[in-house]
């Protein structure tokens, strides 16, 4: 068993329930402004789950590599999404300002990391 495919499935699987809920049940209550946001936090998620499966059914990378790629990954979709999903929540965006770009340079780094790679498979 991969558990990061089962991991990274579970989180699609969720991806698809939150964009459902913002287009359906958050549509009334929340203003322009705050659904764009919200909509951002799934598409980025979603962005990361396509990758996350494609990096762990990538068959040139070692468990271990797979492993740090997904890390990074998973804690840029914690921290950037998730600290976006608690804004909207209602969570005081003061308290948590820090987290969403936390999240952004996880993103980063694993993009980077991801780079690195490729740049040195022959």
């Amino acid at each position: 068993m991969n558990k990061n495919l089962v991991i990274t499935s579970i989180i699609g699987a969720l991806t698809i329930v939150l964009g459902a809920f913002g287009a359906h049940a958050l549509q009334e209550t929340l203003s322009i402004s705050e659904l764009k946001s919200f909509e951002t936090a799934v598409r980025y998620q979603m962005y990361h789950v396509i990758l996350l499966l494609l990096i762990n059914m990538y068959p040139k990378f070692k468990n271990k590599t797979k492993n740090k790629i997904s890390y990074l990954f998973f804690l840029g979709m914690l921290f950037f999404s998730g600290s976006i999903y608690a804004i909207t929540f209602g969570v005081d965006a003061k308290s948590i300002w820090f987290v969403t770009p936390l999240g952004g340079l996880f993103f980063i780094l694993g993009w980077i990391y991801l780079a690195m790679l490729f740049i040195r498979q022959k």
